[in-house]
């Protein structure tokens, strides 16, 4: 089983934001399982922590490891 790691992505705010995200995600590693929660700013993604931080990024948001 893959580790789950969780982002902070405090200016992802709208459900078009979400699914921005998701497709960066799901385009950077297909076969992640991906959560995201808008009310927190939070998604966690299991795999590859780096290519999913870099995915988001690319998309342009700015995610941050949540602790």
């Amino acid at each position: 089983m893959s580790d789950t790691v969780t982002f902070h992505v405090p200016d992802m705010t709208c459900g078009h934001c979400e699914k921005t995200v998701r497709g960066a995600l799901a385009d950077a590693l297909p076969d992640a399982v991906v959560s995201v929660d808008l009310s927190t700013h939070s998604v966690s993604v299991t795999g590859n922590a780096q290519a999913a931080e870099e995915a988001i990024r690319e998309a342009g948001y700015s995610p941050e490891k949540a602790a």
